[in-house]
């Protein structure tokens, strides 16, 4: 089954339909503004403006699942990340990511690849290929620019 069947509602309202990325490699990474890890951001937006002319699209989605590290409305999580890591790529609503009300993608994710897919905290990363298959889960600790996630996005964006 296909990625490309989700929607989340966007970070400033407008739907974010996977469908509209369809022949794109589409990296989702659930993020949170009060975590240890969130400096990835600034890797996140890096790939974006790098990899995003190229067909990489990078999906951020708030949650607050983890430590409760993502406390803030809507509207202070997008100030929070244009203000201080200059984010400019799509951005979904909050969203829950594990357990049995997460948003519906993430359970597709864990049937698609078992329960071990399922995000462990927050920047966890699900790579999704141009044709909305399952193309590479990516732990929380992995970094932006680490070598294998980039030679899966190469390898997506060439498929």
């Amino acid at each position: 089954m296909s990625a490309h069947r989700f929607t989340f509602p966007g970070l400033t309202g407008a739907t974010v339909n996977l469908a509209d990325y369809k022949g794109k490699a589409v990296l989702v990474v659930n993020v949170a503004s009060r975590c240890g890890l969130t400096p990835q951001y600034e890797g996140l937006q890096k790939l974006w403006g790098e990899k995003g002319k190229k067909g990489l699209v990078v999906l951020g989605v708030p949650s607050n699942d983890f430590g409760a590290q993502e406390p803030g409305s809507e509207t202070e999580i997008q100030s929070f990340c244009s203000t201080n890591y200059s984010v400019d790529f799509p951005m979904t609503g909050k969203q829950t990511v594990i357990g049995g009300t997460a948003h519906p993608f993430y359970r597709w994710l864990v049937e698609e690849a078992g329960e071990a897919a399922a995000p462990k905290w927050n920047f966890h990363k699900v790579l999704i290929g141009k044709n909305g298959e399952l193309a590479g889960i990516f732990g929380s600790r992995t970094d932006p620019a680490d070598k294998d996630l980039a030679a899966a996005i190469d390898s997506a964006l060439k498929a």
